[in-house]
């Protein structure tokens, strides 16, 4: 994936393919007053359209960032909530939801894939 800002993915379980555009990344202190950082996806396919907001824990961030070395930035951000989202449209795991927070076992996978 080049773009972590406008992308395709999948095909989710139903062979659906999703066109998807970052539209915002932002602290969920701002939005929820949880200690986050929140990036909103739009993702359309065939006529559907859907929103997920990809929430991660600030502190979830700090610990990884520190582990591997990368400084936390918005592009890493936007990289890890982009990962993650191909994840849930290729297994179909959460695509009820509309606010998804990322588990920490969760952030570190999506940071080693290439």
């Amino acid at each position: 994936m080049e773009s972590f800002r406008e992308f395709e993915a999948g095909p989710d379980p139903f062979g659906q393919k999703w066109r998807v555009l970052l539209k915002w990344m932002q602290t969920g202190i701002s939005l929820r007053g949880a200690d986050t950082v929140d990036a909103k996806f739009i993702l359309k396919s065939n006529g559907d359209r859907t929103e997920k907001v990809i929430a991660m824990r600030h502190a979830d961030l700090l610990a990884l960032s520190e582990k591997t070395g990368q400084p936390l930035t918005d592009p890493w951000c936007t990289r890890l909530a982009a990962r993650h989202l191909c994840h849930m449209i290729e297994t179909g795991e959460d695509m009820d939801k509309e606010l998804v927070t990322v588990l920490p076992d969760e952030l570190a996978a999506c940071d080693r894939q290439k």
